[in-house]
């Protein structure tokens, strides 16, 4: 058997050509949605640098209907792996390693549409007389400020859709995962509905495994825009604002403190303005604030932050 037949070289070429069409494809969906055209950055680590390879940073500011949106592209190498991506695998510490991968946030203004992040992404390690190890990784999660019922089960639905074909345990394995994971600690509260995450995933073979990525991919439209599409016309006031903006500091906490995302990107030397990339352009802090009793606010978090089963 040569290498190029090998089922568990990963092929690297065939990602980058499937992640760099996923996202024009999806870049193209966002600007019919909100109207103008996302900011496009290609860039490339000068050579110099600690870290080989580039990026198609793809941003959009004060939109007709996102706030600030992210689509972001990166092919990164480097000859240590970053401690957040060995965290649960301490044997591959410091393995060079390549990474690739697709990495978005949304954030809407109107504050009866959901925040939403999703990523897809492939790394390989290797080290001198040992072999390759690669896992594929990434999720779609949810955050909604003022939430309903369908949209939830409609996300759910579609996440589930999407890996039931790859067999039944993936789902609630991977929305277990994600519940799990999309949590603050120091809060004891979801950061929002959830959806599915996964990592360190390689499946049967690297086909097998790709294959899983890309329906995950495939489905991200499919589970967001139908959302988007029915409340966006929601009339909203300041009210609805501030309440979107104390939500929306639980995002950055969680981003700046637990994401291994994140963390990969800082402590990889990465592109700080496409790693940052995913915060929300306004955010607030109340001291020791409580939603008012039965209010729209207080059903947030008695009937949607709360471990539930939605498919």
């Amino acid at each position: 058997m040569t290498v190029q037949d090998d089922p568990r070289v990963p092929d690297t070429d065939a990602v980058r050509a499937y992640l760099l069409g996923l996202q024009e494809h999806i870049l193209v969906e966002l600007e019919r949605l909100d109207g103008k055209s996302f900011l496009r950055d290609n860039w490339q680590f000068p050579s110099d640098a600690t870290l080989r390879g580039d990026g198609r940073t793809r941003v959009l500011e004060d939109g007709d209907f996102f706030e600030r949106g992210g689509v972001n592209f990166s092919h990164v190498m480097g000859d240590c792996l970053p401690p957040s991506a060995s965290a649960t695998r301490p044997e591959l510490t410091g393995r060079a390693f390549e990474a690739l991968g697709i990495s978005l946030v949304l954030h809407p203004r109107n504050p009866y549409c959901p925040t939403v992040h999703f990523n897809v992404r492939l790394l390989i390690t290797t080290a001198p007389g040992e072999a390759l190890v690669f896992w594929f990784g990434g999720g779609i999660d949810l955050t909604p400020y003022y939430p309903f019922e369908e949209d939830c089960r409609h996300f759910h639905q579609t996440c589930k859709d999407t890996l039931d074909p790859f067999g039944k345990a993936l789902y609630p394995n991977f929305k277990a995962w994600c519940d799990e994971y999309f949590y603050l600690k120091h809060r004891q509260e979801p950061r929002g509905i959830g959806g599915i995450f996964f990592d360190d995933f390689t499946g049967e073979s690297f086909d097998d495994a790709f294959d899983v990525m890309k329906s995950v991919g495939n489905a991200f439209l499919d589970a967001y825009v139908p959302i988007v599409e029915r409340r966006r016309g929601i009339p909203y006031g300041k009210h609805q604002r501030d309440f979107q903006a104390h939500r929306r500091g639980r995002y950055v906490e969680f981003n700046l403190m637990f994401d291994r995302g994140t963390q990969y990107g800082i402590q990889s030397s990465g592109r700080t303005e496409s790693i940052l990339m995913s915060m929300p352009p306004i955010a607030k802090w109340h001291y020791d604030w409580h939603p008012a009793k039965n209010s729209p606010e207080a059903k947030l978090y008695t009937d949607f932050l709360i471990h539930r089963e939605w498919v």
